[in-house]
């Protein structure tokens, strides 16, 4: 059994280093900008208590962190011998874990996403952080975020709070200004995100054969499956699961269907799309990068990278995922984040709660985060009443560099009449094999291989079967 639940968390780990806040990696074949190799810093004070620290992050998040760091090492000098703060790649951070967890090692501060934190507690690797943090900075943060990480034996939402989160993001939609000016287009409304409809012609005015070789150069989206696609789905009110999230509705469900079906026309009905051929050559977030590409997935951690001229040298902003026909009216995109954890073992817990307070919830900290003081947007805020207030002030008047349109991300996270933030069913379910298991065959629909009524049909037991086995694991590990 032991082996079978360092497995789970081993998927569950997988699955933080894909959807969490800093850093995704790029499942369309491109990654985002991350360290080619793992790296260790070490701070020295003349205490006693050793530190160890172990995340991922992109090379400008980890000198944020380690300025952060060195200084909270700098301010505890008397009482912390070494801080040793290894930064390795999204790849090798499950690998790490895995390995510290089979050894009975973990280090004392680590990434434990949303779908992560009752496997982790239940098999006792965190401790809970009611007592070591300051609660009035922790009434502070976003709800969403600080409910992901609160677990009270059975459900997510109540309890103990096990993380303070890194950040919390979401996917928005960017856009190519650059490309809308050269075809002689409007600007997508960010306060009325396209329907269906809409999109598709937008996209198709933006598809062409810029050099006349008879090949397609330039698109009118990509789509990553890993992260992309769900927006449709839940744009439609479609679900991959019941609400109890124990059993798989997709060939049930026509809304998630009729998603996935638009989905697919978007290649092979539009051609709006990279192959997944031409994907496989080149993923969609490099052809963003090239600008060949018009509307891409942007996360809040990608707002650095798209804003430095000589990563991405076009003009960009955001709009709203495309809406469809049969949901609530809303653009709908994932919200995604990645807690910092204090390891059961650790033997300074009260060091190690100051320490993931200021990366966390420490003002200043945050201020370096967001952008204010580095001039790098790595996330929004954590601190919502600053997140609301100074923020969105000092990116109005250009100090924080940064779309214009931060008001879509905002919509997403707190909720509005046109917009709305949710996480995604992994978030509630004990692993994530069954979307693994979706996410297996989706190639093959987007070639033809397979109709989307046909593979609904063929993987929806499979993915039953990986869920039956993640309930069986929940129990097994609660004793219920």
């Amino acid at each position: 059994m032991k082996k079978k639940i360092i497995s789970t968390l081993l998927c569950t780990a997988m699955l933080a280093t894909m959807v969490a806040g800093c850093g995704v990696e790029k499942s369309d074949g491109g990654s985002d900008t991350e360290s080619s190799a793992s790296s260790v810093a070490e701070m020295k004070g003349t205490g006693d208590n050793e530190i160890n620290i172990l995340i991922y992050a992109q090379d400008h998040e980890k000198a944020v962190y380690q300025e952060l760091i060195d200084k909270f090492t700098k301010e505890h000098a008397d009482e912390i011998s070494t801080v040793n703060f290894e930064v390795t790649t999204q790849d090798e951070y499950a690998t790490k874990m895995t390995a510290a967890m089979t050894a009975g090692e973990l280090p004392d501060i680590f990434y434990v996403g949303p779908e992560a934190v009752r496997s982790y507690v239940d098999n006792g690797y965190v401790q809970p952080l009611d007592d070591l943090v300051d609660a009035t900075a922790v009434d502070n943060l976003w709800p969403a975020i600080k409910s992901a990480y609160m677990y009270d034996g059975s459900n997510i939402g109540s309890g103990s709070l096990y993380c303070l989160p890194k950040d919390l993001s979401c996917f928005a939609f960017a856009y190519n200004k650059d490309l809308f000016d050269e075809a002689g287009l409007e600007y997508p409304d960010p306060e009325n995100p396209y329907t269906w409809e809409e999109f598709a012609d937008v996209c198709q005015k933006l598809t062409k054969d810029k050099d006349g070789d008879g090949e397609i150069d330039q698109w009118g989206v990509a789509n990553a499956n890993a992260f992309g696609f769900t927006p449709y789905v839940y744009g439609n009110g479609g679900q991959f699961l019941n609400d109890d999230q124990t059993k798989v509705v997709i060939d049930e469900n026509q809304n998630f269907k009729d998603a996935f079906q638009y989905y697919t026309d978007l290649t092979l009905k539009y051609k709006v799309t990279p192959t997944v051929e031409q994907d496989t050559a080149l993923g969609g977030y490099q052809r963003w990068l090239d600008g060949q590409v018009a509307f891409y997935a942007c996360g809040t951690w990608d707002v650095a990278a798209f804003m430095d001229d000589a990563t991405f040298p076009y003009n960009w902003d955001l709009c709203g995922w495309p809406v469809g026909p049969n949901g609530d009216g809303k653009s709908t995109a994932w919200l995604g984040t990645v807690g910092f954890a204090v390891s059961s073992q650790a033997k300074n817990p009260d060091l190690c709660a100051e320490l993931i307070q200021s990366l966390s919830t420490d003002l200043d900290g945050q201020k370096e985060l967001c952008g204010e003081t580095s001039g790098k947007s790595l996330q929004i805020p954590n601190i919502m009443d600053y997140a609301q207030t100074t923020f969105k002030d000092k990116v109005n008047d250009g100090t924080i560099p940064y779309a214009s349109n931060v008001d879509v991300i905002f919509g997403y996270i707190e909720g509005s009449d046109k917009y709305k933030g949710i996480f995604t069913e992994t978030t509630y379910t004990y692993n994530s094999e069954w979307w693994d298991t979706f996410l297996e065959g989706m190639p093959n629909v987007l070639t033809g291989e397979v109709s989307v009524d046909d593979y609904c049909k063929q993987v929806a037991p499979k993915m039953q079967e990986a869920l039956d086995n993640a309930i069986e694991l929940q129990n097994a590990a609660t004793n219920n």
